[in-house]
């Protein structure tokens, strides 16, 4: 049992470093984007966990799944842009100046890692770790993140600068710890989202997301709902009606019952193994 708790200490080490560069890489393109251009290009991790999925867990998505993934991607898109007006000039132009930049090949990457890290980490707790207890496995990932950010100071020659009094506190503020806080949360929820369901439903729910932000942002700070908020809305709500149709089904957890029923539409019964 000791050697299994090891092996999947080391297992969580490639989640836990993509999710590090995703982090990382989210400050350096939010500094070379403006927000709406960053978002519209993040929404590619719809259809690029997708694809993910159909990698690791060996399974193919049948047509109407695709189709109900591409229409989130376009209902996400059409929410973060902004039709006409000067913020919308303004989004078009960084587009132009920035598509063909190195900023381009690290917001691919960063999706590339989000994606990779999600779908990876599902199959962790579905197959590849199965045997160890859920909070066992964050514990594995953050411990594994926290080494792999040391390291990287170290490397980047930072170390002991964000080590300073100074440094310490500044994110011993109220303020930043409640994020802190907040996002271990969302890390946690999120860990039990991918153990129950599985990474397309989770890019579902983070597409509601941008819905249910935008109306509340209107209900509780006055910030207008415009015509492309109310499209994406109508599209991402068309989306999550055909996926209902015909859900992924989850993998079946590593050492349990066969699964005997096939995919719905493929007739291929569901792999044990990645």
């Amino acid at each position: 049992m000791a050697l299994f708790i090891n092996q999947a200490c080391l297992l969580y080490l490639v989640p836990a470093v993509l999710y590090c560069i995703y982090n990382m890489l989210t400050f350096v393109n939010l500094k070379a984007f403006d927000p709406t251009t960053y978002f519209l290009l993040l929404q590619l991790r719809v259809v690029v966990t997708g694809v993910m999925f159909q990698v690791l867990f060996k399974r193919r998505l049948s047509g109407r799944q695709w189709f109900s993934l591409l229409l989130l991607t376009l209902g996400c898109v059409i929410k973060q842009l902004n039709f006409g007006g000067p913020a919308s000039a303004q989004a078009g132009r960084m587009w132009h100046d920035g598509i063909f930049s190195i900023n381009l090949l690290l917001i691919l990457v960063q999706v590339f890692c989000s994606c990779t890290a999600g779908v990876y980490n599902e199959y962790l707790l579905k197959q590849g770790a199965a045997g160890v207890d859920v909070m066992l496995q964050n514990a594995f990932m953050y411990a594994d993140s926290i080494v792999f950010a040391v390291l990287t100071l170290a490397v980047r020659g930072e170390l002991s600068a964000a080590l300073t009094a100074s440094a310490l506190r500044s994110v011993a503020r109220p303020a930043v710890l409640m994020i802190v806080f907040n996002n271990a949360t969302v890390g946690i929820v999120t860990c039990y989202f991918l153990h129950s369901l599985d990474s397309i439903l989770k890019t579902f729910a983070s597409a509601l997301e941008l819905m249910f932000t935008a109306v509340l942002c209107w209900m509780i700070f006055g910030i207008p709902v415009y015509a492309n908020t109310a499209v994406a809305i109508a599209i991402v709500s068309a989306a999550i009606c055909v996926y209902a149709q015909q859900p992924v089904r989850n993998p079946p957890p590593a050492g349990g019952a066969a699964q005997k029923e096939g995919d719905s539409e493929s007739g291929q019964p569901l792999l044990r193994n990645a």
